[in-house]
């Protein structure tokens, strides 16, 4: 029998946001792998401005929006009756306009509102049972990250060179996974990603501690890398895909789909389902950041002090440039993403 690989779990996905009993604790991304230091948030207030602020990107959000959600239970909870439902809900709606282009955040904020509003209506405590969700809501995530990895493992080569696009988190960590258990060889390539350089600093750092041959290029470096045949597939996480097919991600990778499309690279999109409540891109808030952020990289001015920047942070690429949308329930068509529900409807 052969024996299982064992892949070590990268210090990203396996400690990451951390709820205790007085505080929500975020590892600061912006300063990772340099340096491993952690910001403290005391309120719900506190965690939508660090999650504004990037000390948490990708799927990160997810689980520090749990943990404000925790921090707002527990003050709900020494309020009036009256009170406590309002403060709740602001909590909710503060902490989904941090971020909102990406899912996340409104998934596990609605989760932790749903188990919170019966226990509301009896005039109950619920900050107990607002924690035990905001983990469960976690574990989830992670559970559906490991069936959406071996979903699109399966698509990869043995020998394959595989570029990825900023910080995919665990979508991208489990597809991995799933192909070094398999036993397929693969040589990773990550864009920097500027301006905060996630694929430089986070993508690249886990891909290697998993131990796998990493490289990392410039962002306009991998149209050329394609032509010469040195990239083999091209996959990147979905902040969200729309229901008509268009992936909503990290802006760049549009333009690096098209380098795919025009040199027969297969583009596998990574997420664990489609959006039912965007059934096209007009649906989804594009989130536009301050141009000050292009201007800058790591807390060093780049850019002349006489010009401005311009920064969205997502661009959406149409489904022509796209092979396949890897998610939780196997591999789909961005063309015939309404099967994926048919696909739940029938039990299958």
């Amino acid at each position: 029998m052969q024996t299982p690989i064992e892949v070590p779990v990268p210090t990203l996905i396996a400690q990451s946001v951390l709820i205790e009993p007085d505080s929500v604790r975020i590892l600061d991304r912006r300063v990772f792998p340099f340096e491993r230091s952690w910001v403290e948030c005391r309120s719900y207030e506190d965690v939508a401005v660090a999650i504004e602020d990037m000390v948490t990107q990708s799927s990160g959000p997810l689980f520090a929006a749990a943990g404000g959600m925790t921090l707002a239970a527990r003050v709900a909870d020494g309020l009036v009756a009256r009170e406590r439902a309002p403060y709740l809900l602001a909590a909710a709606d503060r902490l989904r306009a941090a971020r909102p282009t990406n899912n996340g955040i409104r998934e596990a904020v609605d989760a932790l509102l749903a188990t919170a509003d019966p226990l509301l209506v009896q005039d109950r405590p619920i900050s107990d049972a607002v924690e035990r969700e905001a983990v469960a809501v976690g574990e989830r995530y992670l559970a559906r990250s490991r069936r959406l990895g071996a979903t699109a493992a399966e698509m990869l080569s043995d020998g394959d060179t595989v570029l990825t696009h900023c910080w995919g988190e665990s979508y991208v960590t489990e597809t991995v996974a799933a192909a070094l258990r398999a036993g397929k060889r693969l040589k990773m390539v990550c864009t920097e990603t500027r301006p905060y350089l996630q694929g430089a600093r986070l993508t690249s750092e886990s891909l290697a501690e998993m131990g796998v041959e990493t490289s990392v290029i410039t962002d306009g470096m991998a149209a050329d890398l394609m032509s010469r045949g040195v990239i083999t597939k091209f996959i990147s996480a979905a902040d969200r895909v729309t229901m008509d097919g268009h992936v909503i991600n990290k802006v760049g990778t549009l333009q690096i789909a098209i380098a795919a499309h025009a040199f027969n690279v297969p583009y596998i999109a990574l997420v664990q389902a489609p959006d039912l409540l965007a059934p096209t891109p007009a649906a989804v808030p594009m989130e536009y950041r301050d141009g000050e952020e292009v201007l800058h990289t790591l807390g060093q001015r780049t850019g002349s002090t006489r010009v401005a920047g311009i920064y969205p942070a997502f661009d959406v690429t149409p489904p022509r440039y796209i092979s396949t949308v890897a998610t939780d329930r196997g591999r789909f068509s961005p063309r015939d993403l309404a099967s994926y529900y048919t696909f739940e409807e029938s039990g299958k």
